[in-house]
């Protein structure tokens, strides 16, 4: 079965077409993505402007053209939480259904965490034990625990980089007070939710999905892209806090020359670094393993599981 999945995020809308065999993980057969930052194109008014909209829908009806062209049989669409939370959302949405015949569902940043650890389960196996998973998005935080194959306890914040950036760091490089209040406001919330998701026990392995974390992760000394998908890679909270002072420093052109840092990420990595420097430091973890399979995975297994019973 080929398969089509359009995933609107808040930094990037991505088409990934993947192949799906009895056994076997899904296969990627085509990848087309655009990075639109949603969250820079919302106004005052906490709606989308209209060439955001005009945008979206127009990379929308780009994506139905090409999954024909690619011989997709099934096409699934999610919006995460720049759509959740616009107040223009459902009129985005019914603008994309009109123009491509698409019914986008929108997912609640519970399910966003859920999905994200079933595929970080899936990408492990059972032999990692308990995980704790986060995922730092553009426009929120997904954390979930568990040991199972969905998680115990799945929680969502408003502590996307995107959104902090826009929110929080207006200067370029921000002053030093407008840093530590971002710092203030990002550790308290997340210790409000740190019991919630240890409370059946702390986790065997706690691992980060997101760019957000593999460029954090790059920077602090990770292997290169280059040395393929299947290396091994890690983020230390010790370098993660070596670096920090560094990234608070640098203007974001100086941001978008570190190793593996795109020029459209680079104004949100200082965000990014502040949560999962909280995330880590409140979890207690001195390390997080990084898995590149994340939501989109998530929503793509859970549509395979579906397909079960018409293999056997």
């Amino acid at each position: 079965m080929r398969l089509g999945v359009l995933d609107i995020g808040s930094n990037t809308l991505h088409l990934l077409v993947v192949d799906a065999y009895e056994g076997a993980r899904p296969l990627p057969a085509f990848s087309h993505k655009i990075e639109l930052q949603l969250v820079e194109l919302i106004g005052e008014d906490g709606a989308i402007t209209p060439d955001g909209a005009e945008r979206l829908e127009s990379f929308a009806a780009e994506c139905v053209d090409i999954a024909e062209d690619k011989g997709v049989e099934e096409f699934i669409g999610f919006a995460t939480s720049a759509i959740r939370d616009a107040t223009n959302g459902e009129q985005i949405l019914r603008g994309i259904r009109e123009r491509t015949g698409l019914n986008l569902a929108v997912l609640d940043g519970a399910d966003e965490a859920r999905m994200t650890f079933l595929a970080v389960r899936r990408w492990f196996g059972w032999s990692a034990g308990r995980l704790l998973v986060l995922d730092i998005g553009g426009g929120s935080l997904e954390m979930a625990s568990g040991f199972d194959e969905m998680p115990e306890v799945a929680r969502s914040a408003p502590f996307g980089a995107a959104r902090l950036t826009k929110d929080w760091l207006s200067g370029d490089p921000p002053d030093e007070d407008s840093v530590r209040a971002l710092r203030r406001h990002v550790r308290s919330g997340i210790a409000k939710v740190v019991g919630e998701l240890v409370r059946y026990g702390r986790p065997d392995r706690v691992v980060a999905t997101s760019k957000t974390f593999r460029q954090l992760a790059r920077v602090c000394g990770a292997a290169p892209s280059t040395e393929g998908f299947y290396t091994p890679r890690s983020l230390r909270r010790a370098d993660l806090v070596e670096w920090l002072p560094k990234l608070s420093r640098m203007r974001t052109a100086e941001r978008a020359e570190l190793p593996g840092v795109s020029a459209a990420r680079a104004g949100q990595l200082l965000a990014g670094a502040i949560v999962a420097d909280a995330a880590l430091d409140l979890f207690g973890a001195d390390h997080v393993d990084i898995c590149p399979w994340a939501l989109r995975e998530g929503v793509i297994l859970r549509r395979l599981d579906g397909l079960q019973d018409q293999w056997l």
